[in-house]
């Protein structure tokens, strides 16, 4: 097969060779070629390339356009998993760049748009979509209507996890009668049978436990919340908290060495470490840990940090 031009006929093996020879004496070339086809709206053109060149593009500057750019480009075509290996790239090369995650907020929220509309659009009539409506409520501080969608969601699926939760934490933050708290115990005794390890359903039930002074059943919910997910940094605080105010002051220093830990940005973890070193005589450890809690009570002004975890 030959090409025609105007000067005479040229194989399209010469050709090749010729862009081949090209490429070897810029091997950036088809990146930049890449990144002007996406410039130019010429996405599907484009995104392969990038996807393929921009992890091993040693040009820092040129890796950071490129993932830009595929990151775009992986929207405007509808490719979820280059838009998400994009963004992770910016993320980790480029750690101190607000722009990277300035990017990464909003085009993170646009998937879940997306997603949402998705999930609405093919399954209107699904719990998940009841669920999504709940939570809608939900943060809107509709707290009786959200009730009532995520009850009717229990009427399409008895046994669908982490909706009798969702009912006992609104009731749970919005009132602290006798009766709510025995509503929210019943909603989260509901849970635990529909999700047997429920760690949030576990530490909710210590909270109820703490508040009725019972100690000896929120340091059970409250060690069994931090054996069931070893992550939830909040249940070892809880615990600690637990066992200092039943003057079980040894105990609490296991649980609450964890947390300061994992949380040394919270006040609230040094304070309560403190004064369990204090009663079981390490002095100079309860000396350290109020400095380390004034020094931490100046930079934060919230009991609870940003990254304290509570499973969902």
């Amino acid at each position: 097969m030959t090409l025609a031009f105007a000067c005479g006929v040229v194989s399209t093996s010469a050709v090749a060779q010729v862009a081949a020879k090209s490429q070897a004496a810029d091997p950036l070339a088809p990146t930049r070629q890449a990144l002007s086809l996406a410039e130019r709206g010429q996405c599907a053109e484009a995104l392969p390339v990038l996807k393929r060149n921009m992890r091993k593009l040693p040009d820092k500057q040129l890796r950071y356009h490129a993932a830009f750019a595929a990151a775009r480009c992986g929207m405007s075509v509808n490719d979820t998993a280059a838009v998400v290996d994009a963004l992770l790239l910016l993320q980790q090369d480029f750690p101190d760049d607000p722009e990277v995650f300035y990017a990464s907020a909003r085009i993170f929220s646009q998937l879940a748009d997306r997603s949402a509309q998705e999930l609405v659009g093919r399954f209107p009539d699904s719990p998940q979509v009841g669920r999504l409506n709940a939570e809608a409520l939900e943060s809107k501080q509709m707290w009786k209507e959200s009730i009532e969608a995520y009850r009717k969601i229990l009427a399409q699926d008895p046994k669908l996890p982490r909706i009798h939760y969702r009912i006992a934490s609104i009731l749970l933050d919005t009132s602290s009668s006798q009766e709510t708290l025995a509503e929210a115990k019943k909603e989260l005794e509901a849970e635990l049978v529909n999700d047997p390890h429920s760690a949030a359903a576990m530490f909710a039930l210590g909270e109820i436990a703490r508040r009725a002074g019972a100690w000896d059943e929120a340091i059970r919910c409250f060690s069994r919340a931090s054996q069931w997910d070893v992550g939830f940094l909040e249940a070892y605080l809880a615990l600690g908290m637990s066992f200092n105010a039943a003057s079980r002051f040894a105990d609490a220093i296991a649980p609450l060495e964890r947390y300061v830990k994992g949380v040394p940005a919270d006040p609230a973890g040094h304070y309560q470490l403190a004064q369990a070193y204090s009663r079981t005589g390490n002095k100079a450890g309860a000396s350290r840990e109020l400095q380390l809690q004034r020094e931490a009570a100046a930079k934060v002004g919230v009991r609870r940090p940003p990254n304290a975890r509570v499973p969902q």
